[in-house]
């Protein structure tokens, strides 16, 4: 049994010695075998490695240890760490914002929208059903709109540096979202991702039907995704990782070598074996082992 454990601090924080002490002496305590910290960025991440406990019980303690501090903890097996296939979920993950809610502006819709997919990313509502009352609701939307609401939107902090770090180093980096297409295509290109799958919505001469083209893509095709991916890449499920914040994420994140909930909804974040709370996009590199001097910025 054995385990590396990593610490990340927020970027607003600071990994000191006395937490990872702390860390280091929960992992004593339970009698497992510590290593020296291995710095992955100082005063921001460091590896510690284990011998003596799986990675669900080092994990568990050294949260217990560090609670109330901004940082973020990963536990992991010591091999394959380095991923050769992410798929990446696209709203309140590679881009902050979820852009059915901004169009839901247009229409003086906004906060009912939100409302509806807030319940459908927590899984309270079925995925599916949500998409087309959000859609049906844009009847008569101008498509030009989607121009204009594009404006709108915002990476994620560290977006950019995963994607590219991980590219620079051989990874398929591809983005699966229950987004739409006109939006995924540009965020593709933004980001450099190699691919993109979405849903599309429905336009008739240059104006929304209020439908979406079936089928709609949802938590079964996420999953789907990922194993077509890694299978046309010949890459075992273990050199995978899969990063999203909602229930139609959570197939994917389960199924991956490494799924990480990120800033991720109530229901999510308890079912994922692997969460960043408090980090930017860049956590999912210091979890793969890469070291701040390796990251390549987009």
């Amino acid at each position: 049994m054995s385990a590396v454990v990593t610490l990340i601090a927020a970027a607003s924080a600071v990994l000191d010695e006395q937490a990872v002490q702390a860390a280091r002496a929960s992992l004593t305590a339970l009698g497992a075998d510590t290593a020296k910290p291995d710095w992955l960025a100082p005063d921001r991440a460091c590896d510690i490695a284990e011998e003596g406990l799986v990675p669900e019980q080092a994990e568990a303690a050294v949260r217990r240890a560090l609670d109330g501090l901004a940082v973020d903890v990963i536990a992991q097996k010591p091999g394959n760490r380095k991923k050769r296939l992410l798929v990446a979920d696209m709203e309140s993950t590679i881009i902050e914002q979820e852009m059915l809610d901004e169009l839901g502006d247009y229409v003086g819709l906004k906060d009912h929208i939100a409302a509806i997919t807030a319940r459908a990313m927590n899984g309270e509502i079925d995925f599916k059903d949500a998409v087309r009352e959000r859609v049906a609701l844009l009847k008569g939307l101008n498509e030009s709109v989607v121009d204009e609401v594009w404006q709108r939107a915002t990476l994620m902090p560290g977006a950019r540096t995963l994607v590219s770090t991980m590219r620079a180093n051989g990874a398929t980096c591809v983005l699966v979202s229950g987004g739409f297409r006109c939006f995924t295509e540009r965020v593709r290109q933004w980001v450099g991702f190699d691919d993109d799958r979405g849903n599309v919505l429905e336009v008739v001469d240059g104006v929304m039907t209020g439908a979406v083209v079936e089928p709609i893509l949802d938590k079964d095709s996420k999953l789907e995704a990922l194993l077509a991916y890694a299978g046309e890449r010949h890459v075992p499920t273990v050199e995978t990782m899969a990063v999203g914040d909602g229930a139609n994420d959570l197939p994917m994140l389960l199924a991956a070598g490494l799924g990480v909930a990120f800033h991720a909804k109530p229901t999510v974040a308890a079912q994922a074996r692997a969460r960043v709370d408090h980090g930017d996009l860049t956590a999912l590199l210091f979890a793969q082992g890469y070291r701040i001097g390796e990251f390549v910025e987009g």
